[in-house]
């Protein structure tokens, strides 16, 4: 199965811009009257026939298309310091879009060891997990937010932050959500948030989550409360 990722498309034809159309044609070898997909990234997956095989311009004519595809029956929004190596960010990304997520927003907090975020770079790497994984939903990267801004931002559903610190009154995530509902999960840096800032959040009404006795890296905790959340929605 060949996808191509269309999130401009709205009408019975369509036309590859040329890095897709050089990949469909040379990569892939593909000619006129070959069959492929096409995902919109807002829940549209379209069957279509290449009508013209310009490496540099391939036409398609769309042949059928279904909406909501494999619509997922939670929102799952979560905010994740960036790590200091950027590769274990983009490899949390992958796999999270792969798994099932809706958002995610790079944090910068007190303890932060990255705080320059290039958000085209990492929207790549999710273009490539959605093609990849064949969704049809393409999740939303946000723009690198402080800490304290992005608590300002209102969000309608379970919010709950993650941290290290032993304070005795940690859930687990299933004793903390309600299935099919919306979930916003904060993930802080290497070092944790610092106490100012979980105070913070569960004064804005976050509430404390803990992930077990085990000291995950950032990219694992954020990808291990992507799966739970997934696996209690199933």
């Amino acid at each position: 199965m060949h996808i191509f990722y269309t999130p401009d498309i709205d009408q019975n034809t369509y036309t590859l811009n040329e890095e897709e159309s050089k990949h469909c044609v040379r990569v892939l070898r593909l000619s006129i009257g070959a069959v492929v997909n096409l995902v919109d990234g807002k829940g549209g997956f379209y069957t279509a026939e290449i009508t013209s095989d310009n490496p540099k311009k391939v036409s398609l004519k769309i042949l059928n298309v279904v909406t909501a595809f494999h619509k997922r029956n939670h929102y799952l929004h979560i905010a994740v310091a960036p790590t200091k190596n950027i590769d274990r960010i983009e490899w949390f990304l992958e796999k999270a879009t792969e798994l099932g997520i809706d958002e995610i927003t790079p944090i910068i907090t007190d303890r932060s060891e990255r705080r320059v975020v290039k958000e085209d770079r990492l929207n790549k790497v999710i273009t490539s997990a959605v093609k990849q994984s064949i969704k049809a939903y393409h999740p939303k990267l946000n723009d690198a937010i402080s800490f304290d801004s992005f608590l300002k931002t209102p969000f309608q559903g379970d919010q709950l932050i993650a941290h290290c610190i032993d304070n005795g009154d940690k859930k687990y995530i299933s004793d903390l959500i309600i299935p099919h509902q919306k979930y916003l999960v904060l993930i802080g840096p290497e070092g944790d948030f610092t106490p100012e800032e979980v105070d913070l959040a569960l004064n804005k009404g976050f509430k404390p989550l803990t992930l077990g006795d085990n000291r995950l890296r950032t990219e694992t905790a954020a990808l291990s409360v992507c799966f739970e959340i997934n696996y209690l929605n199933r």
